[in-house]
């Protein structure tokens, strides 16, 4: 909600540049952190975002992130009426949502728009909005991927700050990678089978060992 709501109304890391709070009355000196880059520069395996008034869109991301195996990041608008109302009505509105935010489906073509009439291109290192007219369709337009090998695309969708640019909902990346534990049981197996069970005593009176008694000081 881009506010620290819970202790009245400070600074947060996820507040606009400007943001007036109680913690900065004359205004927010620093950028905004990223949620969703910060997710996916951190290589978690399930990235996405969702809106709280969305609630059956919402209810499937929150389902897919716990069933995944790995990491899952979900980043969530949710808006403070008491300390920062209408944090995202500007993209999450009635009014403007279909033409502000950009609603993400694997498999299937970047568009958006009330009236399904704009799309989403690459163009070099930069994503663009496009009108699908002039003989723009939609085989020009980017085709989502969230199971892509790499995550390139998918952090530029999320740092795209341009005013006109739609905002990015539903899940950026989905993949499916050995988890830590998974691994580290496999170390364990792998070690038992070259090594056998293993002996605790054995390990604990194995290599350099003190003895200390209260007639001699000395070590041994």
């Amino acid at each position: 909600n881009r506010i620290y709501g819970l202790t009245k109304g400070q600074l947060s890391p996820t507040s606009e540049f400007g943001k007036t709070t109680k913690s900065t009355p004359v205004g927010s000196i620093e950028n905004p952190i990223n949620p969703i880059a910060f997710a996916l520069a951190s290589e978690a395996t399930f990235v996405a975002r969702a809106i709280d008034t969305d609630t059956v869109h919402l209810q499937e991301v929150i389902r897919r992130a716990a069933e995944h195996k790995g990491a899952a990041f979900v980043e969530v608008f949710q808006n403070c009426n008491i300390f920062n109302d209408g944090a995202f009505e500007s993209v999450a509105g009635k009014d403007v949502r279909d033409d502000k935010l950009l609603r993400l489906e694997h498999g299937k073509p970047m568009v958006y728009g009330k009236d399904r009439d704009r799309g989403i291109c690459l163009d070099g290192y930069h994503v663009e909005t496009v009108q699908l007219t002039d003989g723009i369709t939609e085989k020009d337009l980017i085709v989502h991927d969230e199971a892509a090998r790499d995550s390139s695309l998918a952090y530029l969708l999320a740092h795209n700050r341009h005013s006109d640019f739609p905002v990015p909902v539903g899940v950026f990346r989905a993949v499916r990678r050995p988890t830590y534990d998974e691994l580290l049981t496999d170390q364990i197996k792998t070690s038992r089978d070259k090594k056998g069970e293993g002996s605790l005593h054995d390990l604990i009176y194995s290599g350099l060992r003190w003895t200390v008694n209260g007639k001699d000081k000395g070590n041994n």
